[in-house]
């Protein structure tokens, strides 16, 4: 199972004054991990419209975490996948626990898709592998990425999927989109 967070999250804003100031340096208060599917995601920051207020000092990432982000808004997150092997959820607990999320595949695939991880946002995904291997399935195909690899992912079928042995990080912002 991925361990807790180990990374460092340090977020800016302003005083009083309008002097630049650190707001929070934390490892992300945010955490849900999860055994059955063998992910630990970790919620950084959401955005509640584009373009992004500047505003505030309220921690944006202080609340419930969810998979796709408001409407016109944007979400940032670290995600640490275990290695297939380790994961403990059977397929039907899986497909389960993703529907339970409000996510799952679209078309021909929706009731049987290849890997029970397979979901569609409707969302522009920038995906940066940081540590780590991972295969991005899609409906037909799929594609072999290792650190330091990014993925623009717009919209389509697809699951994230560690065949390897050690833990793999994405770090992901989702941005809000239209069909």
């Amino acid at each position: 199972m991925p361990a807790a967070s180990s990374f460092r999250r340090v977020v800016t804003g302003k005083d009083a004054s309008g002097k630049a100031i650190v707001l929070f340096d934390d490892a992300g208060k945010r955490v849900r991990a999860s055994r059955e599917l063998g992910n630990t995601l970790t919620l950084l920051w959401v955005a509640e419209s584009t373009p992004a207020a500047l505003t505030g000092n309220a921690d944006a990432a202080d609340r419930d975490i969810g998979v796709e982000p408001p409407a016109n808004g944007s979400i940032f997150r670290i995600v640490e996948y275990a290695p297939e092997k380790d994961v403990t959820g059977d397929y039907a607990t899986r497909i389960r626990l993703m529907r339970e999320r409000g996510i799952g595949p679209e078309g021909p695939s929706r009731d049987r898709p290849r890997h029970p991880g397979m979901h569609r946002t409707k969302t522009i995904d920038y995906a940066v592998i940081l540590s780590g291997e991972i295969d991005m399935l899609l409906d037909d195909s799929e594609v072999h990425l290792k650190a330091g690899d990014v993925v623009v992912q717009r919209g389509t079928n697809h699951a994230w999927v560690n065949r390897g042995d050690q833990p793999c990080r994405v770090a992901f912002i989702l941005i809000d989109g239209k069909d």
